[in-house]
Protein backbone atom coordinates (compact mmCIF):
# COMPACT_ATOMS: atom_id res chain seq x y z
CA UNK A 1 0.00 0.00 0.00
CA UNK A 2 1.03 3.97 -0.75
CA UNK A 3 -0.57 5.00 2.53
CA UNK A 4 -0.67 3.50 6.21
CA UNK A 5 -3.35 6.04 6.91
CA UNK A 6 -6.17 8.46 5.02
CA UNK A 7 -5.57 11.82 5.07
CA UNK A 8 -9.13 12.35 7.09
CA UNK A 9 -8.03 9.67 9.86
CA UNK A 10 -4.99 11.52 11.71
CA UNK A 11 -5.50 12.49 15.38
CA UNK A 12 -3.52 13.97 18.67
CA UNK A 13 -3.81 10.84 19.55
CA UNK A 14 -1.36 9.30 16.66
CA UNK A 15 1.57 11.82 17.73
CA UNK A 16 5.01 10.37 17.81
CA UNK A 17 4.07 7.85 15.09
CA UNK A 18 5.66 7.53 12.02
CA UNK A 19 3.29 7.14 8.81
CA UNK A 20 2.54 7.62 5.20
CA UNK A 21 0.47 9.08 3.34
CA UNK A 22 -0.93 9.65 -0.03
CA UNK A 23 -2.79 11.81 -1.96
CA UNK A 24 -3.85 15.40 -3.73
CA UNK A 25 -1.75 18.11 -2.91
CA UNK A 26 -5.30 20.95 -2.50
CA UNK A 27 -3.19 23.73 -1.69
CA UNK A 28 0.65 24.53 -1.36
CA UNK A 29 2.04 27.29 0.73
CA UNK A 30 6.07 28.51 0.92
CA UNK A 31 6.69 30.61 4.00
CA UNK A 32 10.30 31.34 3.06
CA UNK A 33 11.61 28.11 4.44
CA UNK A 34 9.26 25.88 5.57
CA UNK A 35 7.08 24.59 3.10
CA UNK A 36 3.22 23.32 3.32
CA UNK A 37 1.25 20.98 1.73
CA UNK A 38 -2.53 20.58 2.35
CA UNK A 39 -3.14 16.30 1.18
CA UNK A 40 -6.45 14.89 0.60
CA UNK A 41 -8.22 12.09 -0.42
CA UNK A 42 -11.54 10.93 0.33
CA UNK A 43 -11.36 10.76 4.06
CA UNK A 44 -9.86 14.37 4.50
CA UNK A 45 -6.91 16.58 4.53
CA UNK A 46 -4.01 16.58 6.75
CA UNK A 47 -1.40 19.11 6.46
CA UNK A 48 2.18 18.31 5.72
CA UNK A 49 5.70 20.03 6.46
CA UNK A 50 8.72 20.32 4.42
CA UNK A 51 11.49 21.24 6.73
CA UNK A 52 14.84 22.16 4.85
CA UNK A 53 16.47 21.30 8.60
CA UNK A 54 15.31 18.22 8.26
CA UNK A 55 15.94 17.08 4.69
CA UNK A 56 16.87 19.72 2.21
CA UNK A 57 15.70 16.52 -0.68
CA UNK A 58 12.47 16.61 0.96
CA UNK A 59 12.32 20.45 0.63
CA UNK A 60 13.48 21.25 -2.70
CA UNK A 61 10.62 17.70 -4.13
CA UNK A 62 7.97 20.19 -2.24
CA UNK A 63 9.49 23.23 -4.09
CA UNK A 64 8.33 21.60 -7.25
CA UNK A 65 5.15 20.24 -6.11
CA UNK A 66 1.86 22.38 -7.18
CA UNK A 67 -1.77 21.75 -6.49
CA UNK A 68 -3.35 18.27 -7.83
CA UNK A 69 0.28 16.96 -7.96
CA UNK A 70 -0.40 12.87 -6.32
CA UNK A 71 2.59 12.59 -4.08
CA UNK A 72 3.21 10.13 -1.25
CA UNK A 73 4.48 11.74 1.80
CA UNK A 74 6.06 10.03 5.12
CA UNK A 75 7.04 11.30 8.69
CA UNK A 76 6.45 11.97 11.94
CA UNK A 77 3.38 13.20 13.49
CA UNK A 78 3.79 16.12 15.37
CA UNK A 79 1.22 18.44 17.67
CA UNK A 80 0.61 21.75 15.71
CA UNK A 81 2.63 24.74 17.21
CA UNK A 82 0.26 26.27 20.12
CA UNK A 83 -2.52 28.93 18.31
CA UNK A 84 -1.64 27.09 14.53
CA UNK A 85 -4.49 24.23 14.92
CA UNK A 86 -7.26 24.41 12.54
CA UNK A 87 -10.80 23.58 14.15
CA UNK A 88 -12.40 23.38 10.77
CA UNK A 89 -9.69 20.31 10.28
CA UNK A 90 -10.65 16.95 12.07
CA UNK A 91 -7.00 16.77 11.50
CA UNK A 92 -6.13 20.29 12.95
CA UNK A 93 -4.62 19.54 15.56
CA UNK A 94 -1.70 18.09 14.01
CA UNK A 95 0.69 17.98 11.27
CA UNK A 96 2.93 15.47 9.24
CA UNK A 97 6.76 16.63 9.66
CA UNK A 98 7.74 14.38 6.47
CA UNK A 99 11.22 13.24 6.00
CA UNK A 100 10.48 11.37 2.52
CA UNK A 101 8.07 13.42 -0.70
CA UNK A 102 7.58 11.50 -3.67
CA UNK A 103 5.79 12.92 -6.52
CA UNK A 104 3.59 10.38 -8.04
CA UNK A 105 1.64 12.01 -11.11
CA UNK A 106 2.32 15.64 -11.78
CA UNK A 107 -0.68 17.56 -12.79
CA UNK A 108 -1.47 19.83 -15.27
CA UNK A 109 -3.41 23.16 -14.75
CA UNK A 110 -6.93 22.48 -14.55
CA UNK A 111 -9.77 24.62 -16.27
CA UNK A 112 -11.39 25.23 -12.88
CA UNK A 113 -10.52 24.94 -8.95
CA UNK A 114 -12.01 21.38 -7.41
CA UNK A 115 -10.22 22.70 -4.20
CA UNK A 116 -13.21 25.49 -3.97
CA UNK A 117 -17.03 25.27 -4.81
CA UNK A 118 -16.67 27.45 -6.97
CA UNK A 119 -19.21 28.61 -9.99
CA UNK A 120 -18.32 26.85 -13.19
CA UNK A 121 -19.93 26.36 -16.16
CA UNK A 122 -21.76 22.72 -15.98
CA UNK A 123 -20.65 22.16 -19.74
CA UNK A 124 -17.06 22.35 -18.82
CA UNK A 125 -17.59 20.25 -15.31
CA UNK A 126 -19.73 17.50 -17.13
CA UNK A 127 -16.37 17.33 -20.08
CA UNK A 128 -14.26 17.06 -16.99
CA UNK A 129 -16.32 15.25 -14.77
CA UNK A 130 -13.27 13.14 -13.27
CA UNK A 131 -12.24 16.33 -12.00
CA UNK A 132 -15.45 17.57 -10.94
CA UNK A 133 -16.12 14.42 -9.06
CA UNK A 134 -12.89 14.99 -7.00
CA UNK A 135 -14.56 18.27 -5.31
CA UNK A 136 -15.89 17.66 -1.71
CA UNK A 137 -19.65 18.53 -2.52
CA UNK A 138 -19.29 15.95 -5.45
CA UNK A 139 -17.53 13.31 -3.54
CA UNK A 140 -19.91 13.65 -0.38
CA UNK A 141 -23.24 13.58 -3.04
CA UNK A 142 -21.51 10.08 -4.12
CA UNK A 143 -20.90 8.60 -0.31
CA UNK A 144 -24.54 9.89 0.47
CA UNK A 145 -25.96 8.05 -3.19
CA UNK A 146 -23.75 4.68 -1.78
CA UNK A 147 -25.64 4.80 1.84
CA UNK A 148 -28.80 5.14 0.20
CA UNK A 149 -28.65 2.45 -1.89
CA UNK A 150 -26.60 0.07 1.06
CA UNK A 151 -29.55 0.68 3.52
CA UNK A 152 -32.01 0.13 1.17
CA UNK A 153 -30.50 -3.44 0.73
CA UNK A 154 -29.77 -4.34 4.22
CA UNK A 155 -33.59 -3.56 4.91
CA UNK A 156 -34.90 -5.81 2.54
CA UNK A 157 -32.28 -8.32 3.44
CA UNK A 158 -33.58 -8.36 6.77
CA UNK A 159 -37.19 -8.94 5.81
CA UNK A 160 -37.17 -11.44 3.44
CA UNK A 161 -36.24 -10.19 0.16
CA UNK A 162 -34.23 -11.91 -2.17
CA UNK A 163 -32.28 -9.29 -4.70
CA UNK A 164 -32.20 -10.78 -8.50
CA UNK A 165 -31.02 -9.12 -11.19
CA UNK A 166 -32.77 -8.82 -14.74
CA UNK A 167 -31.79 -8.96 -18.14
CA UNK A 168 -31.05 -5.25 -19.82
CA UNK A 169 -31.56 -6.97 -23.39
CA UNK A 170 -34.54 -7.55 -23.30
CA UNK A 171 -38.07 -7.14 -25.36
CA UNK A 172 -40.17 -3.61 -25.98
CA UNK A 173 -42.38 -2.63 -22.39
CA UNK A 174 -45.00 -0.30 -23.05
CA UNK A 175 -44.33 1.99 -20.61
CA UNK A 176 -45.17 5.52 -21.89
CA UNK A 177 -41.88 6.31 -22.95
CA UNK A 178 -39.51 5.11 -26.23
CA UNK A 179 -37.41 2.37 -26.24
CA UNK A 180 -33.68 2.10 -26.95
CA UNK A 181 -32.91 -0.19 -29.35
CA UNK A 182 -30.52 -2.82 -29.40
CA UNK A 183 -29.57 -4.26 -33.04
CA UNK A 184 -29.39 -8.01 -33.16
CA UNK A 185 -26.23 -9.46 -35.04
CA UNK A 186 -27.12 -12.71 -34.60
CA UNK A 187 -30.94 -12.29 -35.94
CA UNK A 188 -30.40 -9.54 -38.57
CA UNK A 189 -33.81 -7.41 -38.53
CA UNK A 190 -34.42 -8.42 -35.00
CA UNK A 191 -33.82 -5.65 -31.85
CA UNK A 192 -33.49 -5.97 -28.07
CA UNK A 193 -35.04 -3.18 -25.93
CA UNK A 194 -33.09 -1.82 -23.40
CA UNK A 195 -36.09 -1.91 -19.87
CA UNK A 196 -37.92 0.98 -19.05
CA UNK A 197 -38.18 -0.90 -16.00
CA UNK A 198 -38.26 -4.78 -15.64
CA UNK A 199 -42.25 -4.64 -15.27
CA UNK A 200 -42.77 -7.91 -16.92
CA UNK A 201 -39.80 -9.85 -15.44
CA UNK A 202 -40.22 -9.10 -11.68
CA UNK A 203 -43.88 -10.18 -12.13
CA UNK A 204 -42.77 -13.50 -13.89
CA UNK A 205 -40.44 -13.65 -10.71
CA UNK A 206 -43.58 -13.50 -8.82
CA UNK A 207 -44.56 -16.79 -10.73
CA UNK A 208 -41.91 -18.36 -10.12
CA UNK A 209 -41.89 -18.12 -6.55
CA UNK A 210 -39.36 -15.95 -5.29
CA UNK A 211 -42.56 -14.46 -3.40
CA UNK A 212 -40.03 -11.23 -2.15
CA UNK A 213 -37.70 -9.79 -5.22
CA UNK A 214 -35.85 -6.57 -5.10
CA UNK A 215 -32.90 -5.41 -7.07
CA UNK A 216 -31.09 -1.50 -7.71
CA UNK A 217 -32.11 -1.79 -11.40
CA UNK A 218 -30.91 0.60 -14.15
CA UNK A 219 -33.60 1.70 -16.54
CA UNK A 220 -33.69 3.44 -19.80
CA UNK A 221 -36.28 5.82 -21.44
CA UNK A 222 -35.64 7.99 -24.06
CA UNK A 223 -37.99 10.39 -23.61
CA UNK A 224 -36.93 14.55 -23.59
CA UNK A 225 -34.54 15.45 -20.27
CA UNK A 226 -35.43 17.90 -17.32
CA UNK A 227 -33.81 18.48 -14.49
CA UNK A 228 -35.22 15.33 -12.61
CA UNK A 229 -34.66 12.96 -15.54
CA UNK A 230 -31.99 11.72 -17.42
CA UNK A 231 -31.85 9.05 -20.43
CA UNK A 232 -30.70 6.10 -17.52
CA UNK A 233 -31.51 6.20 -14.29
CA UNK A 234 -31.92 4.22 -11.19
CA UNK A 235 -34.52 2.95 -9.10
CA UNK A 236 -35.16 0.65 -6.18
CA UNK A 237 -37.62 -2.36 -7.99
CA UNK A 238 -39.43 -4.26 -5.51
CA UNK A 239 -42.17 -7.14 -5.98
CA UNK A 240 -44.49 -9.22 -3.41
CA UNK A 241 -46.47 -11.90 -3.59
CA UNK A 242 -49.53 -12.30 -1.23
CA UNK A 243 -49.71 -8.98 -0.47
CA UNK A 244 -52.36 -6.13 -0.69
CA UNK A 245 -52.13 -2.25 -1.74
CA UNK A 246 -51.59 -1.32 2.21
CA UNK A 247 -48.85 -3.58 2.50
CA UNK A 248 -46.93 -2.13 -0.41
CA UNK A 249 -47.24 1.18 1.08
CA UNK A 250 -46.63 -0.24 4.86
CA UNK A 251 -42.93 -1.31 3.51
CA UNK A 252 -42.09 1.75 1.33
CA UNK A 253 -43.17 3.85 4.61
CA UNK A 254 -41.22 2.18 7.01
CA UNK A 255 -38.04 2.04 4.98
CA UNK A 256 -37.83 5.66 3.87
CA UNK A 257 -38.77 6.83 7.93
CA UNK A 258 -36.41 4.14 9.03
CA UNK A 259 -33.61 5.34 6.07
CA UNK A 260 -34.01 9.01 6.44
CA UNK A 261 -32.81 9.73 10.01
CA UNK A 262 -29.56 7.52 8.90
CA UNK A 263 -28.77 8.96 5.88
CA UNK A 264 -29.59 12.29 5.89
CA UNK A 265 -30.45 13.47 9.58
CA UNK A 266 -30.77 17.23 9.17
CA UNK A 267 -34.05 16.33 6.93
CA UNK A 268 -37.06 16.41 8.82
CA UNK A 269 -40.45 14.36 7.58
CA UNK A 270 -44.36 13.76 8.25
CA UNK A 271 -45.26 10.45 9.15
CA UNK A 272 -47.25 8.51 9.04
CA UNK A 273 -47.58 9.90 5.38
CA UNK A 274 -51.03 11.45 4.23
CA UNK A 275 -52.86 9.96 1.76
CA UNK A 276 -54.50 11.72 -1.40
CA UNK A 277 -57.06 10.36 -3.38
CA UNK A 278 -55.86 11.44 -7.50
CA UNK A 279 -59.41 13.19 -7.20
CA UNK A 280 -58.48 15.07 -4.61
CA UNK A 281 -54.91 15.90 -5.31
CA UNK A 282 -55.91 17.77 -9.16
CA UNK A 283 -59.11 19.52 -7.06
CA UNK A 284 -56.50 20.68 -4.44
CA UNK A 285 -53.42 21.28 -5.56
CA UNK A 286 -53.69 20.86 -9.32
CA UNK A 287 -51.30 17.85 -9.82
CA UNK A 288 -50.86 14.09 -8.85
CA UNK A 289 -47.35 14.87 -7.42
CA UNK A 290 -48.38 17.89 -4.75
CA UNK A 291 -45.73 20.02 -2.73
CA UNK A 292 -47.33 19.30 0.84
CA UNK A 293 -44.84 21.85 2.63
CA UNK A 294 -46.89 25.01 1.88
CA UNK A 295 -50.63 25.45 1.42
CA UNK A 296 -52.00 27.84 -1.03
CA UNK A 297 -54.28 25.34 -2.09
CA UNK A 298 -56.61 25.87 -5.30
CA UNK A 299 -60.78 26.10 -5.14
CA UNK A 300 -63.30 25.84 -6.89
CA UNK A 301 -65.22 29.05 -7.30
CA UNK A 302 -67.73 28.59 -9.56
CA UNK A 303 -70.97 28.16 -7.00
CA UNK A 304 -69.51 31.69 -5.70
CA UNK A 305 -69.55 32.83 -9.32
CA UNK A 306 -72.52 31.04 -10.25
CA UNK A 307 -74.78 34.30 -10.83
CA UNK A 308 -72.04 36.30 -12.32
CA UNK A 309 -72.55 38.11 -15.49
CA UNK A 310 -68.35 38.70 -16.32
CA UNK A 311 -68.06 36.76 -19.86
CA UNK A 312 -65.23 34.83 -19.04
CA UNK A 313 -66.51 33.14 -15.82
CA UNK A 314 -69.97 32.73 -17.78
CA UNK A 315 -68.82 31.37 -20.89
CA UNK A 316 -66.56 28.62 -18.97
CA UNK A 317 -69.54 27.44 -16.27
CA UNK A 318 -72.20 27.35 -18.78
CA UNK A 319 -69.68 25.07 -21.31
CA UNK A 320 -69.63 23.16 -18.06
CA UNK A 321 -65.90 24.13 -16.99
CA UNK A 322 -64.89 25.50 -13.67
CA UNK A 323 -64.03 28.63 -12.13
CA UNK A 324 -60.84 28.28 -10.09
CA UNK A 325 -58.51 30.05 -8.02
CA UNK A 326 -55.55 30.52 -5.75
CA UNK A 327 -54.79 33.24 -3.22
CA UNK A 328 -51.17 34.52 -3.64
CA UNK A 329 -50.59 35.82 0.05
CA UNK A 330 -48.78 39.65 0.15
CA UNK A 331 -49.23 39.92 -3.29
CA UNK A 332 -52.24 42.49 -3.88
CA UNK A 333 -49.37 45.05 -4.83
CA UNK A 334 -47.93 43.77 -7.75
CA UNK A 335 -47.51 46.15 -10.55
CA UNK A 336 -49.80 45.93 -14.18
CA UNK A 337 -46.27 44.50 -15.49
CA UNK A 338 -45.99 41.55 -12.75
CA UNK A 339 -50.09 40.64 -13.40
CA UNK A 340 -49.00 41.09 -16.85
CA UNK A 341 -45.91 38.54 -16.17
CA UNK A 342 -48.49 36.07 -14.56
CA UNK A 343 -51.12 36.08 -17.49
CA UNK A 344 -48.64 35.18 -20.04
CA UNK A 345 -46.76 32.20 -17.97
CA UNK A 346 -50.68 30.80 -17.24
CA UNK A 347 -51.30 31.40 -21.35
CA UNK A 348 -47.63 29.14 -21.44
CA UNK A 349 -49.42 26.50 -19.60
CA UNK A 350 -52.81 26.67 -21.67
CA UNK A 351 -55.13 29.04 -20.11
CA UNK A 352 -57.03 31.32 -22.18
CA UNK A 353 -56.10 34.21 -19.66
CA UNK A 354 -56.06 35.18 -16.13
CA UNK A 355 -58.41 36.94 -13.77
CA UNK A 356 -57.44 38.67 -11.05
CA UNK A 357 -58.50 40.21 -7.36
CA UNK A 358 -56.61 42.51 -5.71
CA UNK A 359 -57.43 43.28 -1.63
CA UNK A 360 -55.82 46.41 -1.02
CA UNK A 361 -56.26 48.54 1.98
CA UNK A 362 -58.35 51.06 -1.09
CA UNK A 363 -60.99 48.60 -1.62
CA UNK A 364 -61.21 45.49 -4.21
CA UNK A 365 -58.83 45.87 -7.35
CA UNK A 366 -58.13 43.88 -10.27
CA UNK A 367 -59.01 42.80 -13.63
CA UNK A 368 -62.25 40.88 -12.29
CA UNK A 369 -63.02 43.81 -9.87
CA UNK A 370 -65.90 45.35 -11.55
CA UNK A 371 -67.47 42.24 -12.08
CA UNK A 372 -67.59 40.80 -8.77
CA UNK A 373 -69.92 42.41 -6.19
CA UNK A 374 -69.72 42.88 -2.56
CA UNK A 375 -71.32 39.85 -1.61
CA UNK A 376 -69.06 37.76 -3.64
CA UNK A 377 -66.01 39.28 -2.70
CA UNK A 378 -67.03 38.01 0.80
CA UNK A 379 -68.08 34.77 -0.10
CA UNK A 380 -64.72 34.40 -1.81
CA UNK A 381 -62.84 35.70 1.39
CA UNK A 382 -64.83 33.39 3.53
CA UNK A 383 -64.39 30.45 1.16
CA UNK A 384 -60.80 30.56 0.31
CA UNK A 385 -59.41 32.48 3.46
CA UNK A 386 -58.08 35.54 1.75
CA UNK A 387 -56.93 38.87 3.78
CA UNK A 388 -56.43 42.12 3.21
CA UNK A 389 -53.61 42.53 0.85
CA UNK A 390 -54.01 39.16 -1.07
CA UNK A 391 -54.07 38.35 -5.08
CA UNK A 392 -56.61 35.99 -5.91
CA UNK A 393 -55.93 34.46 -9.21
CA UNK A 394 -58.88 32.77 -11.25
CA UNK A 395 -58.95 30.79 -14.43
CA UNK A 396 -62.10 29.70 -16.24
CA UNK A 397 -61.74 26.64 -18.63
CA UNK A 398 -62.06 22.90 -18.28
CA UNK A 399 -60.88 21.64 -15.04
CA UNK A 400 -58.20 20.02 -16.74
CA UNK A 401 -56.52 23.48 -17.82
CA UNK A 402 -57.43 24.99 -14.59
CA UNK A 403 -55.81 22.55 -12.55
CA UNK A 404 -52.67 22.57 -14.53
CA UNK A 405 -52.41 26.02 -14.83
CA UNK A 406 -53.15 27.06 -10.95
CA UNK A 407 -50.72 24.26 -9.71
CA UNK A 408 -48.17 25.79 -11.72
CA UNK A 409 -48.36 29.55 -10.43
CA UNK A 410 -48.83 28.01 -7.01
CA UNK A 411 -45.54 26.34 -7.39
CA UNK A 412 -43.85 29.43 -9.07
CA UNK A 413 -45.34 31.80 -5.95
CA UNK A 414 -43.79 29.03 -3.83
CA UNK A 415 -40.16 29.72 -5.29
CA UNK A 416 -40.80 33.20 -5.70
CA UNK A 417 -42.01 33.74 -2.19
CA UNK A 418 -40.27 31.36 -0.28
CA UNK A 419 -43.14 29.53 0.75
CA UNK A 420 -41.58 25.92 1.45
CA UNK A 421 -39.00 24.59 4.11
CA UNK A 422 -36.28 23.38 2.21
CA UNK A 423 -35.28 20.93 4.79
CA UNK A 424 -38.61 19.23 5.53
CA UNK A 425 -39.78 16.32 3.05
CA UNK A 426 -43.26 16.26 2.39
CA UNK A 427 -44.18 12.93 1.61
CA UNK A 428 -47.69 11.63 0.87
CA UNK A 429 -49.29 8.86 -0.95
CA UNK A 430 -51.64 9.29 -4.13
CA UNK A 431 -54.40 6.63 -4.88
CA UNK A 432 -56.95 5.77 -6.80
CA UNK A 433 -55.78 6.61 -10.27
CA UNK A 434 -58.22 6.26 -12.74
CA UNK A 435 -57.41 3.30 -15.16
CA UNK A 436 -57.54 5.00 -18.38
CA UNK A 437 -57.30 8.25 -20.45
CA UNK A 438 -58.74 8.64 -23.42
CA UNK A 439 -55.92 9.54 -26.26
CA UNK A 440 -57.77 12.32 -28.79
CA UNK A 441 -54.99 11.82 -31.53
CA UNK A 442 -55.13 8.24 -32.00
CA UNK A 443 -58.48 7.77 -30.72
CA UNK A 444 -58.47 4.95 -28.53
CA UNK A 445 -58.08 4.27 -24.49
CA UNK A 446 -54.67 4.21 -22.88
CA UNK A 447 -53.52 2.88 -19.44
CA UNK A 448 -52.70 5.87 -16.70
CA UNK A 449 -50.20 3.79 -15.44
CA UNK A 450 -49.44 0.92 -17.06
CA UNK A 451 -51.34 -2.26 -18.55
CA UNK A 452 -50.16 -4.87 -15.94
CA UNK A 453 -52.07 -2.78 -13.62
CA UNK A 454 -54.94 -4.31 -11.63
CA UNK A 455 -58.24 -2.57 -11.75
CA UNK A 456 -60.23 -2.01 -8.60
CA UNK A 457 -62.40 -5.05 -8.52
CA UNK A 458 -65.20 -3.37 -7.98
CA UNK A 459 -64.65 -1.51 -11.25
CA UNK A 460 -64.62 -4.83 -13.77
CA UNK A 461 -67.89 -4.94 -14.57
CA UNK A 462 -67.41 -1.22 -16.58
CA UNK A 463 -64.99 -2.83 -18.85
CA UNK A 464 -67.92 -2.90 -21.69
CA UNK A 465 -70.02 0.64 -20.53
CA UNK A 466 -67.35 2.97 -18.76
CA UNK A 467 -63.91 2.62 -18.99
CA UNK A 468 -63.58 6.35 -18.09
CA UNK A 469 -64.84 5.86 -14.61
CA UNK A 470 -62.48 2.69 -13.97
CA UNK A 471 -60.11 3.28 -10.83
CA UNK A 472 -56.93 1.48 -10.89
CA UNK A 473 -55.13 -0.04 -8.19
CA UNK A 474 -52.38 1.89 -8.44
CA UNK A 475 -50.27 4.31 -6.41
CA UNK A 476 -47.06 6.43 -6.15
CA UNK A 477 -45.54 8.25 -3.42
CA UNK A 478 -44.73 12.03 -4.02
CA UNK A 479 -42.33 14.71 -2.32
CA UNK A 480 -42.17 18.07 -2.39
CA UNK A 481 -43.40 18.29 -6.03
CA UNK A 482 -41.88 15.09 -7.30
CA UNK A 483 -43.10 11.61 -8.16
CA UNK A 484 -40.44 9.47 -5.73
CA UNK A 485 -42.50 6.42 -6.51
CA UNK A 486 -44.95 4.30 -8.98
CA UNK A 487 -46.54 0.82 -7.88
CA UNK A 488 -49.47 -1.18 -8.29
CA UNK A 489 -51.32 -4.27 -7.44
CA UNK A 490 -50.49 -6.16 -10.56
CA UNK A 491 -53.10 -8.38 -12.66
CA UNK A 492 -52.63 -11.85 -12.28
CA UNK A 493 -55.81 -13.36 -14.22
CA UNK A 494 -54.92 -14.02 -18.01
CA UNK A 495 -58.76 -13.45 -18.54
CA UNK A 496 -58.30 -9.61 -16.95
CA UNK A 497 -54.87 -8.93 -18.50
CA UNK A 498 -56.22 -9.96 -22.15
CA UNK A 499 -59.03 -7.75 -21.63
CA UNK A 500 -56.75 -5.32 -21.17
CA UNK A 501 -55.53 -5.22 -24.07
CA UNK A 502 -58.42 -5.92 -26.29
CA UNK A 503 -59.77 -2.48 -24.87
CA UNK A 504 -55.98 -0.99 -26.01
CA UNK A 505 -56.93 -1.57 -29.49
CA UNK A 506 -54.21 -4.81 -29.54
CA UNK A 507 -54.74 -6.93 -32.22
CA UNK A 508 -55.09 -10.38 -31.28
CA UNK A 509 -51.41 -11.36 -32.98
CA UNK A 510 -50.13 -8.15 -31.60
CA UNK A 511 -50.97 -9.16 -28.10
CA UNK A 512 -49.67 -12.91 -28.84
CA UNK A 513 -46.53 -11.02 -29.94
CA UNK A 514 -45.78 -8.83 -27.90
CA UNK A 515 -47.00 -10.67 -24.56
CA UNK A 516 -47.87 -14.60 -24.94
CA UNK A 517 -45.04 -15.44 -22.80
CA UNK A 518 -47.17 -13.54 -19.85
CA UNK A 519 -50.42 -14.56 -20.74
CA UNK A 520 -49.06 -18.02 -20.16
CA UNK A 521 -47.67 -18.17 -17.51
CA UNK A 522 -50.48 -16.27 -16.06
CA UNK A 523 -52.16 -20.19 -16.56
CA UNK A 524 -49.45 -21.84 -14.04
CA UNK A 525 -50.50 -20.76 -11.07
CA UNK A 526 -49.83 -17.10 -10.42
CA UNK A 527 -50.29 -16.07 -7.10
CA UNK A 528 -51.58 -12.50 -6.44
CA UNK A 529 -48.61 -9.90 -6.26
CA UNK A 530 -47.98 -6.00 -5.97
CA UNK A 531 -45.26 -4.09 -6.22
CA UNK A 532 -43.69 0.00 -6.20
CA UNK A 533 -40.42 1.50 -7.99
CA UNK A 534 -38.97 3.94 -6.21
CA UNK A 535 -36.78 6.43 -7.73
CA UNK A 536 -32.61 6.36 -6.47
CA UNK A 537 -31.76 9.65 -8.38
CA UNK A 538 -34.47 12.32 -6.88
CA UNK A 539 -34.47 10.56 -3.81
CA UNK A 540 -30.38 11.46 -3.27
CA UNK A 541 -31.38 15.05 -5.00
CA UNK A 542 -33.88 15.95 -2.36
CA UNK A 543 -31.48 14.92 0.27
CA UNK A 544 -28.05 16.38 -1.00
CA UNK A 545 -30.17 19.82 -1.54
CA UNK A 546 -29.02 19.24 -4.83
CA UNK A 547 -31.33 21.12 -8.00
CA UNK A 548 -30.73 18.53 -10.07
CA UNK A 549 -30.15 14.88 -10.67
CA UNK A 550 -27.16 15.35 -12.46
CA UNK A 551 -25.64 16.34 -9.52
CA UNK A 552 -25.83 13.01 -7.71
CA UNK A 553 -25.37 10.84 -10.68
CA UNK A 554 -21.55 10.22 -11.41
CA UNK A 555 -21.37 10.48 -15.47
CA UNK A 556 -24.92 11.82 -16.18
CA UNK A 557 -25.84 13.26 -19.38
CA UNK A 558 -26.52 16.96 -19.88
CA UNK A 559 -29.61 18.46 -20.84
CA UNK A 560 -29.65 17.06 -24.46
CA UNK A 561 -28.94 13.70 -23.96
CA UNK A 562 -25.21 14.10 -24.59
CA UNK A 563 -21.93 12.38 -22.88
CA UNK A 564 -19.58 15.82 -23.61
CA UNK A 565 -16.62 13.77 -21.71
CA UNK A 566 -16.96 10.89 -24.32
CA UNK A 567 -18.66 12.89 -26.72
CA UNK A 568 -21.39 10.05 -27.66
CA UNK A 569 -23.70 9.53 -28.62
CA UNK A 570 -21.01 9.01 -31.69
CA UNK A 571 -21.07 7.50 -35.17
CA UNK A 572 -20.78 3.48 -35.23
CA UNK A 573 -18.12 2.48 -37.99
CA UNK A 574 -18.86 1.24 -41.52
CA UNK A 575 -18.16 -2.05 -40.37
CA UNK A 576 -20.27 -2.33 -37.54
CA UNK A 577 -23.29 -0.88 -39.15
CA UNK A 578 -22.56 -3.46 -41.77
CA UNK A 579 -22.34 -6.43 -39.47
CA UNK A 580 -25.10 -4.98 -37.58
CA UNK A 581 -27.37 -5.08 -41.17
CA UNK A 582 -28.51 -1.52 -40.07
CA UNK A 583 -28.28 1.33 -42.81
CA UNK A 584 -28.64 5.24 -42.05
CA UNK A 585 -31.07 6.91 -43.78
CA UNK A 586 -31.13 10.81 -43.99
CA UNK A 587 -33.38 12.74 -42.18
CA UNK A 588 -35.39 13.95 -45.47
CA UNK A 589 -36.90 16.99 -43.12
CA UNK A 590 -33.34 18.51 -42.55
Amino acid sequence: MYKTHTCGELRASHIGQTVTLAGWVNTRRDHGGLIFLDLRDRWGITQVVANPAISAAVHETASRVRNEYVVQAAGLVCARPAGNENPRLATGAIELEIHALEILNASKGLPFLVNEDEVTDEQVRLKYRYLDLRRERMQRNLLLRHRVVKFMRDYLDERGFVEVETPVLFKTTPEGARDYLVPSRLHPGTFYALPQSPQQLKQLLMVAGVERYFQIARCFRDEDLRGDRQPEFTQLDLEMSYVHRDDVLALVEGLYTAMIPAVAPHKRFLSPFPRLSYAEAMARFGTDKPDLRFGMELYDVGGVLAGSEFKVFRGALDAGGVVKCLVAPGCAGYTRKEVDDLTTFAKEQGAKGLATLALTPEGVKGTAAKFVGEGEVAALEKLTGARQGDLILFVADTAAVADKTLGALRLWFRDKLGLADKDLLAFAWVIDFPMFKWDEELKRWDTEHHPFTMPKLEDLSKFETDPASILSDAYDMVCNGYEMASGSIRIHHRDVQHKIFELLGLAEEEIQRKFGHMLEAFEYGAPPHGGMAPGVDRLVMLLADEPNIREVIAFPKNQVGLDVMAQAPSPAEPAQLAELHVRIVEDEKK
